[in-house]
């Protein structure tokens, strides 16, 4: 009998894990969690501050910075040189993953001021893994997420974007901002 209460016990623990996990980890299909980070400046920044538009998130280990570089430039060609994608209904922007990497704040914030400005865009910083935890994302990585208007996960990509996916994904975000 004691025997049989233990092993219950166990299994209890063991399904609320799972569960709990399932619960936190972001997929394709589900709202994502909010989130609320600050710029270089300190400004605070959530989803909403987007809102009405589809918005790409890159989440970014600064060691891992450079590894979606072909995908972020064929989506930054779509919207400012062949204008397929208008910044009114589309905004893409990087939040730095902090505590996945030795480098020094200071260093973080002076690299990402370059991407920014490569890029056009915001760059956020996440000093304690929120996102991470919050979203179930992988640590030492690179993660794009793609959300439509309401916050719903449409494409979720977890280190190295092939080539051969950006302009399906570039075709999936003009879809998402015509609905």
């Amino acid at each position: 009998m004691k025997k049989i209460i233990i092993t219950m016990v166990f299994s209890l623990f063991a399904v609320t894990g799972i569960f709990a996990q399932q619960n936190v980890k972001l997929a394709v299909g589900m709202k994502a969690p909010d989130w609320m980070f600050t710029d270089a400046d300190k400004k605070e920044f959530t989803m909403n501050s987007w809102a009405g538009k589809v918005i790409q998130v890159n989440y970014v280990d600064p060691d891992e910075s450079e590894l979606n570089e072909p995908f972020n430039e064929a989506v930054n060609k779509a919207v400012d040189v062949d204008k397929r994608i208008s910044r009114d209904l589309f905004k893409g922007f990087g939040i730095v993953d902090c505590k996945s990497t030795w480098k020094p704040n200071g260093l973080i914030r002076m690299i990402a001021g370059k991407k920014a400005k490569k890029f056009g865009t915001t760059i956020l910083f996440d000093y304690t893994a929120t996102l991470q935890n919050l979203w179930g994302l992988p640590k030492d990585n690179y993660s794009v997420a793609i959300l439509d208007k309401n916050r719903i996960c449409r494409a979720l990509f977890i280190g190295k974007i092939p080539e051969s996916e950006n302009e399906k994904t570039i075709q999936l975000i003009l879809e998402l901002t015509k609905e």
